[in-house]
């Protein structure tokens, strides 16, 4: 996947544990990308870094499958996305709460038309 990227003008950020997710620049978006394994039940956890097993919201991939070229990958559903930027300072405490997460949280909303409605 990085070889891919970096082919098509993409350029790696500096973040989370590589072995979580890795993110990725180009034409001022950032695109980030996260590691996903199944716990023994089938559930997505997360596939490693200090939160290795933890589980992801539920729902977390029925959304369509995003393209970049001829690579394809899951992508995080609008709501399990609010979801996961809303919680992240609850999940762990200490990260602290970014402007960019309220600003994209408010973004996604308006776009399901929830305007202030809590993900299920």
């Amino acid at each position: 996947m990085t070889e891919g990227l970096l082919r098509r003008g993409f350029e790696p950020v500096p973040g989370p544990p590589p072995d979580l997710q890795v993110d990725f620049a180009k034409d001022g978006l950032d695109s980030s990308f996260t590691f996903v394994a199944e716990d023994v039940t089938g559930r997505l956890v997360v596939a490693g870094g200090p939160w290795a097993g933890a589980p992801w919201p539920q729902g977390m991939l029925d959304a369509e499958h995003g393209r970049i070229g001829a690579l394809r990958c899951a992508v995080v559903s609008p709501e399990a996305q609010i979801e996961i930027k809303e919680m992240m300072p609850v999940w762990v405490p200490g990260l602290p709460r970014r402007a960019k997460d309220a600003e994209d949280i408010a973004r996604l909303r308006a776009a399901l038309g929830e305007r202030g409605a809590r993900p299920k």
